[in-house]
């Protein structure tokens, strides 16, 4: 008997050892997997979809290649079309992230969508770099959106009718002029229509005449830039508060995310993407913006 309980307790013991180690090994695996361990590139793997805004193309097209350079076993796949289209598509389970210019509609509050404000999107009007007009007040501003003013002579131009050119009703850009600008007052149905902010200023540059609102790092050599109400744009002034003209950059997911979706937003968001980039790439941090 003596004997067999000796075996018995020596089985026991083995046991919850074996349990133990076992215990320990799949938690290293679940850590490893997730990329919440060592911190290492290799921890994280996997495929990240976005689509949505095209203001914040030339921000995220950036933090792509470097995400990638830091994690080498991830894709990141960015595209446009749309600050609603990208919702749409995160809502439906088609993409990992919808980029957005504008805070969540209504419409959207039930779909299980967890906002991420990544940057300060700032917003310039530009026009063909013939146009003698250099800047436009905001009344002047919201009487040509509504196709109350219709040539340049009644701004202090030339006699030359006003072309207007920019976005769908699907762009988050058209989204925050129609907010900050128009204050609720109606585009006018004459205007050329186009699907980016590229596409925005490239129609500009080519049209005399024309004037149209894109992502202030669009705003090339190719095109001139307006100040409003007697204010030029810089990112300062946008901090001072002298310049009203700005949006935020959101990126929305279904759920809160996790994995590979959690470390690239993570990285957007970090001090070293934050402080080193943003600017350099015309867009503004969150954090400098007064409370």
């Amino acid at each position: 008997m003596f004997n067999k309980k000796k075996l018995v307790l020596a089985l026991g013991a083995l046991s919850v050892s074996a349990s133990m180690l076992l215990t320990g090994c799949g938690g290293s695996q679940q850590q490893a997997a997730s990329g919440s361990g060592s911190g290492s590139g290799a921890a994280i793997s996997g495929k990240i979809s976005a689509s949505g805004s095209t203001a914040l193309l030339p921000l995220l097209k950036p933090a792509q290649e470097a995400f990638q350079d830091k994690y080498k076993d991830v894709t990141v796949n960015v595209a446009g079309g749309g600050s609603f289209t990208g919702m749409n598509q995160v809502a439906e389970g088609s993409v990992d992230i919808g980029d957005s210019d504008v805070n969540l509609p209504d419409e959207y509050k039930d779909k299980g969508l967890v906002d991420h404000k990544v940057v300060v999107e700032p917003f310039v009007f530009i026009v063909d770099k013939a146009n003698k007009v250099d800047n436009l007040t905001k009344d002047q501003v919201v009487g040509i959106l509504t196709g109350k003013i219709q040539n340049w002579k009644d701004v202090g131009g030339d006699d030359q009718k006003i072309t207007l050119i920019h976005r769908a009703k699907s762009s988050g850009s058209r989204a925050t002029i129609s907010d900050v600008v128009l204050k609720g007052a109606a585009f006018t149905d004459d205007a050329v229509i186009q699907d980016s902010n590229g596409a925005v200023r490239a129609a500009i540059a080519s049209t005399p005449g024309s004037i149209g609102y894109v992502d202030a790092p669009y705003a090339d050599d190719s095109v001139k830039v307006l100040k409003f109400d007697g204010v030029e744009y810089s990112a300062q002034n946008i901090i001072d508060g002298k310049y009203p003209i700005y949006g935020y950059g959101h990126m929305y997911t279904k759920g809160e995310p996790t994995g590979a979706v959690k470390a690239f937003i993570d990285y957007i968001l970090s001090e070293e993407f934050q402080n080193s980039q943003v600017e350099k790439l015309g867009f503004i941090p969150v954090s400098k913006m007064k409370k």
